[in-house]
């Protein structure tokens, strides 16, 4: 049967600009990271980002080391365009990335011409599509120029390969250098990827405050925590499926302490008398940041994604709730 998205999908989504440019992503975006990999099983990768869809998230954000394995995440999501969203790939803003290790050799890694090139035609080929949307340098790279890496990205885009350029994981200092390079290439530097979550609160020590000098848009990934800031973890032991419970996710049970627990529970009782859950109070706290884009969330099912656009509900704080975050926090 063939796929029809929801006719609602664009009543109830809210939608930002990022930074100065003309582009509107949803205020919830899903990412691929986790979940839509070669270990994982399609039947419920298709549902989630139909589900998505049907929602009005119109950005799915990829990279070329999604999986795993490696480049799994690209070939299920090439799989759900064929099958379901060619028709909607104008309704579409698909996001992929190069940066990380990638393939063996000196070319499959880092910033130079040679690897971004490259492997952005991997992703798209993989992806079952003529050019990407965003496409984003992953990681600095401390030995390419930066002059070397922009002019990469400035080239993706003249060459079709991609409408716009970010970057992610970038500290402030390299990324107003960035962006002036791309500014003076004539291909600005739409938005920046950080990690940013009650838990991971880098992006406050300057980089907000560049992104809105220089006119960027912000992405904020892993906004739960990797799924601590949920209620996933509110008993204390490991939940079977849960990232913490892979071999391949990023939250050890290590990181899982008593203080963080703690905070997650006082947290958690701050969520229930906003009448929210903690994840949907997680977000709505990334999301108050002007220069804030979207949220990028992860999912291993649907009714998280749902959860997860119920934070448009209800996005605003007290100066009394702000406060209270902050003293649980330290």
């Amino acid at each position: 049967m063939n796929y029809l998205p929801n006719e609602s999908r664009y009543k109830t989504m809210r939608y930002n600009r990022s930074g100065l440019s003309g582009l509107k992503l949803p205020a919830v975006s899903l990412g691929l990271w986790h979940n839509f990999g070669g270990v994982d099983t399609f039947s419920n990768s298709r549902a989630m980002a139909l589900r998505a869809f049907d929602l009005g998230i119109t950005h799915l954000d990829l990279a070329n080391n999604y999986g795993p394995p490696p480049g799994s995440a690209e070939e299920t999501f090439g799989q759900i365009i064929e099958r379901d969203l060619r028709p909607h790939r104008d309704e579409l803003i698909i996001s992929s990335k190069a940066g990380y290790t990638m393939w063996d050799g000196p070319y499959g890694d880092w910033g130079s011409r040679k690897y971004l090139v490259s492997s952005l035609d991997q992703s798209l080929k993989r992806m079952s599509l003529e050019y990407v949307d965003i496409f984003y340098h992953h990681r600095p790279d401390p030995e390419t120029p930066l002059e070397e890496t922009m002019q990469a990205l400035d080239y993706i885009v003249r060459s079709g390969r991609a409408l716009y350029v970010g970057i992610s994981n970038y500290p402030a200092d390299k990324t107003s250098e960035a962006a002036i390079i791309l500014r003076e290439l004539g291909t600005p530097c739409l938005i920046h990827q950080p990690a940013y979550s009650m838990f991971n609160r880098w992006v406050e020590d300057g980089l907000l405050a560049t992104l809105e000098d220089e006119g960027i848009g912000c992405i904020a990934f892993s906004p739960l925590a990797q799924g601590l800031l949920t209620n996933k973890y509110l008993g204390g032991g490991i939940p079977e499926g849960s990232r913490a419970s892979k071999a391949h996710g990023f939250l050890k049970p290590a990181n899982i302490t008593d203080d963080k627990l703690d905070k997650v529970r006082k947290l958690n009782e701050m969520a229930k008398a906003r009448e929210q859950t903690l994840a949907q109070m997680a977000l709505a706290w990334v999301l108050r940041h002007s220069v804030m884009t979207s949220v990028l969330i992860g999912a291993s099912k649907v009714e998280q994604i749902d959860d997860a656009v119920g934070t448009l509900d209800h996005l605003d704080f007290t100066l009394s709730e702000l406060e209270q975050i902050e003293t649980i926090l330290k």
